[in-house]
């Protein structure tokens, strides 16, 4: 595995869980038993990664008390929100813990199982600072989709709920160049989705890989029940 550093965006408030998991931030949310986090480490240390940098911010106690600097063969860090940064804030953030220039970055609450060396494999083939896993869904609308050219290159994101019917969402895996950086914003608090990928994707050449991976985001308590079944079977 040639990615040695992940981020994992751990710091959201996860309201739509809360009623069902109340008191944990919604990384943290027990799937038989173990964290969901887990299942996103033991994911990271199948394909070889040492070091994973977890953005938190809302209950960071519950995450940082459980963990503390080592899961397995995984060192980790700790990047604290101390106010909400958003998404693109958490990243920038997270970055200035990283000692490599190429690192993968998750979301706390999705699962995409991916084949990540064929995923840096393509990240590397287009030269790109941004590559994008993509997942095609039956329904786009509660995700929004992404749309991209004959080459992969995406030339267009479409937000939720404004388009319906199959087509490729953002599975929330990427693998992005600290240069990126240079293209965000200077402000501590701003969104990854609009004022980086959906800002600059017609002005820089990104690129999303298509992959039929298992999925899931347990943002939602119905796809949180069905966690429970099908999260513990791929291990």
């Amino acid at each position: 595995m040639m990615i040695k550093e992940a981020i994992i965006l751990a710091g959201g408030f996860g309201t739509r869980l809360q009623h069902v998991v109340q008191d944990l931030p919604k990384p943290m949310a027990p799937v038989k038993n173990m964290p969901f986090l887990n299942y996103l480490f033991d994911y990271l240390q199948k394909y070889g990664v040492g070091h994973v940098v977890l953005s938190t911010g809302y209950l960071h106690e519950k995450i940082e008390n459980h963990y503390q600097c080592q899961y397995k063969n995984i060192a980790i860090s700790y990047a604290r929100e101390i106010d909400p940064l958003g998404t693109g804030g958490a990243i920038k953030f997270a970055f200035s813990k990283c000692e490599q220039n190429d690192v993968l970055v998750l979301n706390g609450d999705t699962l995409f199982n991916i084949d990540l060396d064929d995923f840096f494999t393509f990240y590397k083939e287009k030269n790109t600072n941004l590559a994008i896993a993509l997942r095609q869904v039956n329904d786009v609308s509660r995700y929004g989709s992404v749309k991209t050219d004959a080459s992969g290159r995406i030339i267009q994101f479409v937000e939720k709920n404004r388009e319906s019917g199959s087509g490729f969402i953002n599975g929330g895996v990427y693998y992005l160049n600290k240069q990126l950086v240079q293209v965000m914003p200077e402000k501590d608090n701003f969104s990854f989705e609009k004022e980086v990928m959906e800002k600059y994707c017609h002005k820089q050449k990104y690129y999303g890989c298509p992959s039929n991976g298992y999925f899931i985001d347990i943002g939602i308590p119905e796809d949180y029940a069905r966690a429970q079944v099908e999260l513990p079977e791929l291990r």
